[in-house]
């Protein structure tokens, strides 16, 4: 139970920094612009940064079996969190949708990765935030709109996220050293990961009325789904990978675990659609997660032994 204590404690960490992004901006010292350029600084510097320290290792035929099997475990998981999804809420809500089909994977699960199993077990997650982008522009994007030519496969070629694992591969698979300076460097700005998000969606929560966060239906349910139905579908699903990659299982729900992402705000924002409903799933989802994944975690431990 160690690891589920560890876990609510950082996440009542995690409280903290969205309380300090809300208190920011209630008092005009964050602003819209300001959470805006925060939230480029993750997406162009601070998660590619992420996935280049994870990979920057040397390479084992042991650890190349784990990358695999962490691909396949996160291409797995993530196809049964848009199966359930596109079921529940195909005909309901096209944002809630997207909302519960992918997780904020990158700026909440990996740092609690970080923080709960160590360093280390980043490196079986930059797989599945990788993938994520991916299908976040693919079937995300067509989910919400429903138009095929609104999919931008130049984006995907071009997104921060995938070009880091790219580069991070490399670096993993070429006896390139890194100099100790330049990890130093990258090991900090990974740090920031998780404080620079919980300051974003702290802004975000502060743009709407607190009453307004515990006021539709859809949004339970899309907390529902995403916190509790596929994170416990999951658990099944990484039942299938051998006890003796335990590490690779955790890490693996920790992330499919996570809240509802950022980017559903941002992509309602983009087509125009539900914006608020967006911000909403996203910060009530934020705010349950607290105590949903300890208990998720809690429940994969007594399952898995």
């Amino acid at each position: 139970m160690d690891i589920v204590l560890l876990l609510f404690r950082q996440n009542l960490v995690m409280l903290i920094y969205l309380l300090i992004g809300y208190l920011m901006f209630k008092n005009r010292l964050l602003t819209t612009q300001g959470s805006g350029e925060l939230g480029k600084l993750l997406l162009y510097v601070i998660t590619p940064v992420v996935i280049l320290n994870s990979y920057a290792r040397d390479f084992t035929p042991q650890m190349l079996k784990e990358i695999l099997l962490s691909f396949a475990a996160a291409a797995g998981s993530l196809l049964l969190s848009m199966a359930v999804s596109t079921l529940v809420f195909k005909k309901r809500s096209a944002i809630c949708q997207f909302g519960a089909s992918f997780s904020n994977a990158g700026f909440i699960g990996i740092p609690l990765v970080q923080m709960t199993l160590g360093e280390g077990a980043v490196f079986y997650v930059v797989s599945y935030v990788a993938l994520l982008n991916i299908l976040q522009w693919t079937f995300g994007v067509y989910s919400i709109t429903k138009d095929p030519a609104t999919v931008s496969l130049k984006w995907i070629a071009t997104n921060p996220v995938v070009l880091g694992l790219a580069v991070g591969l490399l670096l993993f698979f070429l006896p390139v050293p890194v100099p100790q300076t330049l990890r130093g460097v990258m090991g900090t700005l990974a740090s920031m990961n998780g404080p620079v998000a919980m300051l974003v969606i702290g802004s975000y929560l502060a743009q709407m009325p607190l009453r307004d966060l515990f006021t539709s239906g859809l949004t339970y349910l899309c907390c529902l789904i995403r916190l509790l139905v596929i994170p416990l579908l999951t658990i099944a699903l990484l039942s299938l990978i051998p006890a003796e990659y335990m590490m690779i299982r955790l890490a693996v729900l920790i992330v499919a675990s996570a809240p509802v992402g950022a980017n559903v705000a941002i992509f309602a924002q983009m087509f125009q659609k539900d914006y608020r409903g967006a911000v909403r799933d996203i910060c009530l989802s934020t705010v349950l997660s607290i105590a949903s994944l300890p208990l998720v975690v809690g429940l994969a431990n007594m399952f898995w032994g």
